[in-house]
């Protein structure tokens, strides 16, 4: 297993985590494992989204530019 050192941790960020992993019942080291575990998962689901709506996107229905608008159509319907 490798070995991670993060220095110049904010002592703000450093009490935070050592709450939080008091709370939780996990050493301090455990807590961070796990939330980095959260973050890339989050991330990694982010992208994901990301695609799925960026494929969504491109395949949506475009009328062409030489279409009539919508209004348009309506009040040509609604005189007939």
């Amino acid at each position: 297993m490798n070995t991670l050192h993060v220095r110049s941790v904010p002592d703000d960020l450093y009490n935070r985590l050592q709450k939080l992993a008091q709370v939780r019942n996990r050493s301090l080291s455990a807590q961070v494992i796990t939330m980095l575990e959260q973050a890339i998962e989050s991330e990694e689901r982010r992208k994901k989204q990301a695609k799925a709506l960026t494929s969504i996107q491109r395949r949506r229905f475009k009328a062409p530019r030489n279409a009539p608008s919508t209004l348009a159509l309506l009040r040509e319907d609604r005189t007939r």
